[in-house]
């Protein structure tokens, strides 16, 4: 008997939150939208099409996104780690591939963005990458960290790091559930298979 498998969600299904026209915009939504697309991201993209229904929640997220995209202490290449990781747990199509460039620019070995893509421990991990790694990991499948972990990463980071970093996490997870409802696209329909439950807590 031949099993036809389920198609991944969120790859084919049309979007529900499509970008908005500006005829279609209030004064607020074209406001927040303007002071958006004048700064560091260039143009309204990605999750905030969807963010964009609330406008001034949007202001907010759009604030917080730029302190952790372009300000936080933490270094890019680790930050880069972080929401991979977190966009793999979530299965969240447009912030993976989104993330990608950005990670081997940042200087990310491309074997650790394989393993992190099919849900295994990468092999190539810097000291500061497993450290990372294994924060994550923990937070993701156990909703907190170990007192070894966390000891850890204060050690390395100090209490204002490991804050910035688990926003890290938290940011990267809020716009990977609100682009999931919204079934925001990916660029020329790229899809990211849904991982088996037992192998996202590997990650």
């Amino acid at each position: 008997m031949s099993h036809t498998p389920k198609a991944p969600p969120f790859s084919v299904a049309p979007e529900r939150m499509p970008p908005l026209t500006a005829e279609k915009m209030t004064a607020q939504q074209k406001a927040v939208a303007a002071e958006l697309a004048a700064g560091r991201r260039g143009s309204v993209r990605g999750p905030f099409n969807a963010f964009l229904r609330s406008p001034a929640l949007f202001d907010h997220v759009q604030k917080l996104g730029a302190y952790i995209r372009y300000d936080s202490v933490i270094e890019l290449r680790i930050r880069e780690l972080a929401a991979l990781m977190t966009a793999r747990y979530w299965t969240n199509q447009y912030e993976w591939h989104a993330h990608v460039p950005h990670a081997v620019k940042a200087g990310l070995n491309a074997e650790t963005i394989e393993a992190i893509e099919q849900g295994r421990r990468p092999r190539t991990l810097a000291e500061d990458e497993q450290l990372v790694y294994d924060l994550v990991t923990e937070l993701l499948a156990n909703k907190g960290v170990s007192d070894a972990t966390y000891a850890a990463a204060v050690k390395r980071y100090g209490e204002d790091g490991v804050v910035e970093l688990t926003s890290v996490v938290g940011y990267y997870a809020l716009l990977a559930i609100v682009m999931n409802v919204a079934r925001t696209a990916t660029p020329d329909g790229l899809s990211l298979t849904p991982l088996p439950q037992q192998l996202n807590k590997n990650l």
